[in-house]
């Protein structure tokens, strides 16, 4: 039988690389249900394409222009957050992608957990935010969680047939981004459309100005330590420019597997989506000679100071890693509307963890709380600051 698949995004980078997934793979797969926040353009050439059973516009406002569109075919359309709760939770559905970006896909992805669906998981900010709920919602509900992160299923499949085996380590390997080599000078003058040049990989917006951050690794740190069971010091980073090393696993024994293979998303979505099975792929096949040279090196952490945070947070624990993601949801939206500066953001994501309340064994509703107290925070500070220049 077909695996039905439900993608949370589908509208965005890792939505549409899943669904080029799927048609590549129509006798494995099909679309049971595709959702999208605001992008209904997209949205409805994707329903016309694969079919799909339902699909959700978690945007009111978009409802009455999807339904226009797709009157004239025979899918179910529903509009809002708690229609994209719900849709999940369909018995018709055996796999969920969650590709929404940032703290909007926590509530879905949990209510999937709760319903028994097995997810794929792109969303970082997930468990980043409530990693502890989500384990443990999983391991309640048996759920299996597959990532998506080339990074985390580098890891992952470097795990395969290793149950038995202690992970002494894991390295999770960062391209340095476009201001790798920057200087601080130039770093206080880099622009939007600077940090959205990525050199390797084809990203969404926010999510590239995290990887310039180096934000984007932090959060992976901490993924890390929920997908894996790790302690801190087991997670370490080290800087691959040419993003052929996605990550690697150290055991007790010092042995040490990476996985390796060109750039290309579509390889960790369908690994995630197929497991334990490979299946056959058309992908660009990686060439030796076409890089003789693999380089690493350390992070600058004082460079980037993101990724320091995000050990800091991850360290600490309790609520913090979720004022860590809900300030730099916020910075990143003000620096992508040239309202700060790049350097600004780790400054004032850090005003932010100094200024929120800490709760250590934080619940669901303290993670929602914390969100929402963050977020007025963080923008208060941001204008406070430009009132102040002004």
């Amino acid at each position: 039988m077909k695996k039905r698949i439900a993608i949370l995004g589908s509208t965005g980078s890792i939505g549409t690389q899943t669904l080029e997934v799927i048609a590549q793979n129509p006798d494995q797969f099909e679309v049971e249900v595709l959702t999208a926040n605001n992008n209904i353009g997209l949205l409805v050439e994707q329903a016309k394409k694969h079919q799909p059973n339902m699909v959700v516009v978690a945007n009111h406002c978009r409802y009455e222009k999807l339904a226009e569109a797709l009157k004239n075919e025979p899918i179910k359309i529903f509009a809002g957050k708690e229609a994209l709760e719900q849709v999940v939770q369909l018995d018709t559905i055996d796999l969920v992608v969650t590709a929404m970006v940032g703290y909007s896909g926590l509530i879905p992805t949990l209510k999937a957990i709760e319903a028994g669906k097995h997810i794929a998981l792109a969303n970082k900010e997930t468990l980043v935010v409530a990693g502890e709920i989500i384990t443990r919602e999983a391991l309640k509900n048996k759920v299996s969680i597959y990532p998506v992160d080339s990074e985390h299923s580098a890891i992952f499949q470097c795990l395969a047939g290793e149950h038995m085996n202690e992970i002494e380590k894991i390295y999770l390997t960062a391209s340095g981004g476009p201001f790798l080599n920057y200087s601080q000078e130039q770093l206080e003058k880099a622009t939007k459309a600077d940090a959205l040049k990525h050199p390797n990989w084809d990203m969404g917006a926010k999510i590239t100005v995290d990887s310039a951050s180096m934000m984007n690794k932090g959060f992976e740190v901490i993924e890390a330590k929920w997908l894996f069971d790790l302690r801190p010091e087991q997670i370490d980073v080290i800087v691959h420019p040419q993003s052929i090393i996605h990550s690697l696993v150290q055991f007790r024994d010092g042995s040490m597997k990476a996985q390796m293979g060109l750039p290309d998303m579509k390889l960790p979505i369908q690994y995630a989506m197929n497991f334990p099975k490979r299946l056959p792929s058309n992908f660009e096949r990686f060439n030796f000679i076409d890089y003789p040279k693999l380089t690493f090196e350390q992070p600058n952490t004082k460079k980037f100071r993101n990724l320091a945070l995000a050990f800091e947070a991850l360290k600490a624990g309790g609520n913090l890693p979720c004022i860590l993601n809900a300030a730099n949801e916020v910075v990143v939206q003000a620096f992508l509307k040239e309202k700060i500066r790049f350097v600004d953001m780790p400054d004032l994501i850090e005003e932010s963890m100094q200024k929120v309340s800490a709760i250590k064994n934080p619940v669901l509703d303290d993670y929602i709380q914390t969100d929402k107290e963050t977020r007025l925070l963080t923008t208060s500070i941001i204008k406070q600051r430009s009132k102040l220049k002004l």
